[in-house]
This record gives structure tokens, C-alpha cells and sequence, in this order.
């Protein structure tokens, strides 16, 4: 009789034990789903295309992508000109110490020459710097000659995205992934069609 009793006493304490593993099975899944992101975190870190047709030399255009401003700004060959002269006065005038892709390790930054597609946030403080493409005079600098100006803290940067030297800024303003669709469009956050920022 003990055997039995014994034998009914483990059946049951092995059913209670699936019963347990079960529960704590389905107890499991609602948290782990809560770690994955959400549906909107997903689509905030997707690809985002702009259409540049209408886009004017010196003129920016603003897209919104990770949650960051990306400016895009169309130059001419009087606002790329003036880029040579000015390695003097930048802290990283080769963008060694810049992030950006191979494809923009150039004097322009970019893949076109006459289009700069970057992330526009200063790299001081993460302020929002203001286009100044016009190649006058600047209260901020009397020797502009096009580019960019951070109100916050007085960081410069040349229409390259370039920091002058004296800036509270450390390094040259970031330059995203993208790629040309046509010539008219472009997709922010990848180098390839097939994907990969």
C-alpha cells in the first residue's frame, strides 16, 4: 500500500510540475513580446525618401528620419568653390575624425557634388544649426562664405557640413546613409536597393 501511495504522490507532484512549467510558459510570452519594439519605434528607424525636384541652389530642404532633422541643400559651383580655401580655418578639413560614409570622404561630402544630404544636428550640443548659403557677410562672421550656424553655442560649419576651428563644435556634422533612386529622389538610410543602412 505505501508503494501506491507513494507512486499517486509523484504522478500528482509531476502533473503540478507541468502544470507550473506551463503557466510559467504562458506568464513568459506577453513579457518577452514587451521587449520588442514597438510598431512605431519600428517605422521611425525605416528608410525615408525625399523628392529634390523642386529643390534651389541654397535652398534646404528639411526630412525627418530616426527622429533626426536630415538638411539637403543644393549647391552651385560658386558655393563649392569656395570650400578649398578654407582648410585653414577647419578642425577636421579631410573629415578624418567625422562620420560619414566612404562615398562622402570627398570635399563636397557627398555623392553628388552639388547636393549635401546630412544629419542636421550640431555636434556640440545637439541644437539645430541655420542654413546661411548666401556668400556675405555675417554678424557671427565677417567673412562667410556660406554654411551653417548653430545659435545655441556659436558653432560655425562650411556648406560642407565642415566645423571651423574656434567652435564649441568638435567634429563635422554627420553625413546619413542614401542613395539616388533617380534624379529626383532619394532614400535617406541606406546605401544599396536591397537595404542595409
Amino acid at each position: 500500500m505505501t508503494d501506491k501511495v507513494n507512486e499517486s504522490r509523484r504522478n500528482l507532484l509531476i502533473a503540478t510540475s507541468v502544470v507550473g512549467a506551463v503557466g510559467v510558459g504562458f506568464a513568459a510570452v506577453p513579457f518577452l513580446k514587451s521587449w520588442l519594439p514597438s510598431e512605431r519605434a519600428k517605422s521611425a528607424g525605416e528608410p525615408v525618401t525625399a523628392n529634390i525636384s523642386k529643390l534651389e541652389i541654397g535652398q534646404k530642404l528639411q526630412v525627418m528620419w530616426r527622429g533626426q532633422p536630415i538638411f539637403i541643400v543644393l549647391r552651385d559651383k560658386k558655393l563649392l568653390d569656395t570650400l578649398t580655401g578654407l582648410k585653414d580655418r577647419l578642425k577636421d578639413p579631410e573629415s578624418e575624425e567625422s562620420i560619414q560614409p566612404d562615398y562622402a570622404k570627398n570635399l563636397p561630402r557627398s555623392k553628388k557634388e552639388g547636393l549635401l544630404v546630412m544629419v542636421g544636428i550640431c555636434t556640440h550640443l545637439g541644437c539645430s544649426p541655420k542654413t546661411y548659403s548666401e556668400i556675405v557677410p555675417q554678424a557671427f562672421d565677417a567673412d562667410w562664405k556660406g554654411g551653417f550656424y548653430c545659435p545655441c553655442h556659436g558653432s560655425t560649419f562650411d556648406i560642407s557640413g565642415r566645423v571651423f576651428k574656434g567652435s564649441p563644435a568638435g567634429t563635422n556634422m554627420v553625413i546619413p546613409p542614401y542613395i539616388f533612386v533617380d534624379d529626383d529622389n532619394l532614400i535617406i538610410g541606406v546605401d544599396s536597393l536591397e537595404g542595409g543602412a
